[in-house]
């Protein structure tokens, strides 16, 4: 099975796999984290097949998704070793799988190789903005979460275990992550583009706040 046989069979199990979700992670949030990732892959000049596997199976095995909470790829290796993939190249997907996502705002980060890089900007480019915005409060939705509990402000997570363990709501989920993810993106593309979408979610925020207070009402 040649690379475009591999790419094309994977992204139909994904669709498969997701076609159900509600949470926001769904398979359109999928195709565009690939069509994401592709377009900075170009940009930056690197491993288009270890990219776009990365982008397609990134979600498979994500803790947030899983009661287990099990940040191993298994699911993910599982699918590369049935369609034959090169095991080095399983491996550098699996390692960028198992950094791509966010762990709380005080947790040092590391993504070893510029492919996942692309990745996760790609990942996080699509949690932010006005699409960001949907996906965060359809997450919050599947989860019970409330919209907005003015009692209970943003806390800046000092551990991975602290901030899976959270049950805030989903404002609070904008100041503990989105608004944060502007100055994480890696590669100068992505950062020009989170420039545009944070700005977005800023505005919506200063209008959500505006209306929870009446200060539109006249």
């Amino acid at each position: 099975m040649d690379q475009a046989d591999i790419i094309q069979r994977t992204a139909d199990h994904i669709e498969q796999e997701f076609q159900d979700d509600s949470s926001g992670h769904d398979w359109w949030h999928v195709h565009r984290v690939w069509r994401t990732a592709l377009f900075l892959c170009e940009r930056e000049k690197a491993d288009a097949f270890v990219v776009q596997l990365a982008a397609l199976l990134h979600d498979l095995d994500d803790w947030k998704l899983n009661q287990d909470g099990d940040k191993t790829p298994r699911r993910a290796r599982k699918w590369m070793e049935s369609c034959g993939v090169d095991p080095k190249i399983i491996e550098q997907v699996c390692e960028i799988i198992e950094h791509i996502s966010f762990k709380g705002a005080a947790v040092e980060e590391t993504m070893p190789s510029l492919e996942g890089r692309i990745v996760q900007d790609a990942d996080r480019l699509d949690a932010i903005g006005a699409i960001g915005i949907g996906r965060a409060f359809a997450f919050g939705g599947t989860k019970n979460r409330m919209i907005f509990d003015p009692a209970s402000p943003p806390r800046q997570h000092a551990s991975f275990e602290e901030y899976r363990s959270s049950t805030s709501a989903t404002i609070n989920h904008f100041y503990e992550k989105l608004l944060l993810l502007k100055d994480r993106m890696n590669t100068p593309t992505a950062k020009s583009i989170a420039e545009a979408r944070h700005a977005i979610m800023l505005r919506y925020l200063e209008q959500f706040m505006g209306e929870w207070e009446g200060r539109d009402i006249k």
